[in-house]
């Protein structure tokens, strides 16, 4: 009987360690996201599930040409001319084994929408952001830092 119960610890014991370990390697959470050319921190945006999706949504704008609280001059329809601070820059985002593709983000400096893929690194401590047009091999990459 004590070897099943030990069995049946351990047993457990790795399950909780797998979603552990499964969860620090998930985009959601809260992110700085790093400026690629600078390598300054630019804002905090908080990623969510929302129905099998992720989407980010910027909490905080740090560092901006505009000052403190800059609007999105050069987005177009619902986006234009609104507040950065509180707006969604990343949606439909769909996990694909490791990595989350599929979905759009938006540079609110010029007003582009780029496919984005997403992968988590260093253990899920900092994210690889790719935003690209056509071909996922051209593009830029940012590499956000989680937030606790």
């Amino acid at each position: 009987m004590k070897p099943l119960i030990r069995l049946a610890i351990a047993t457990g014991l790795l399950l909780g360690a797998g979603a552990v370990f499964a969860a620090s390697n998930s985009p959601v959470g809260t992110w700085k996201t790093i400026d690629d050319k600078t390598h300054r921190p630019k804002s905090i945006v908080q990623i969510t599930e929302v129905n099998g999706e992720l989407q980010g949504k910027v909490l905080q704008v740090l560092e901006s040409d505009e000052g403190p609280h800059p609007i999105c001059k050069e987005c177009d329809g619902d986006r234009k001319d609104k507040p950065v601070e509180g707006m969604v820059i990343m949606w439909g985002v769909k996990r694909d084994d490791d990595v989350w593709d599929g979905g759009r983000i938006l540079d609110p400096k010029n007003g582009k929408i780029y496919k984005v893929k997403l992968k988590t690194i260093e253990n899920g401590a900092k994210l690889d952001v790719h935003g690209y047009i056509g071909f996922s091999l051209i593009g830029r990459s940012q590499v956000w830092e989680r937030q606790e």
